[in-house]
């Protein structure tokens, strides 16, 4: 993928920011949110992460590895997705940051 290439998207969750990480990294929870994939890591930095499911009946398993784990703030992790057709390479690989905080009262 281009470096150079970023997208940005925000959204307020009327909840607390304990219980948004919680789902963030529960597969159970997961599931339910991801069309039902499974999620599995155990969450540390440097860790794999596996996405498997079905999607449109074709079976997938992306992968990825645990690139920041603030609890309660970040998580950052790499991912690829099998059903883009391409190969696992550098190339072929995002980002995704999730950053949370709470709205100034």
């Amino acid at each position: 993928m281009d470096p150079s290439l970023n997208a940005t998207a925000s959204t307020t969750i009327n909840v607390p920011v304990a219980k948004v990480w919680h789902a963030l990294v529960t597969p159970d929870l997961i599931k339910r949110y991801m069309f039902g994939t499974t999620v599995e890591s155990d969450w540390k930095e440097g860790s794999s992460i596996t996405w498997k499911g079905e999607w449109k009946g074709k079976a997938y398993e992306d992968k990825g590895v645990i690139l920041r784990q603030d609890p309660g703030h970040t998580l950052s992790y790499s991912h690829w997705s099998a059903l883009s057709g391409q190969p696992q390479t550098p190339e072929n690989t995002h980002t995704v940051t999730v950053e949370l905080g709470t709205r100034p009262s």
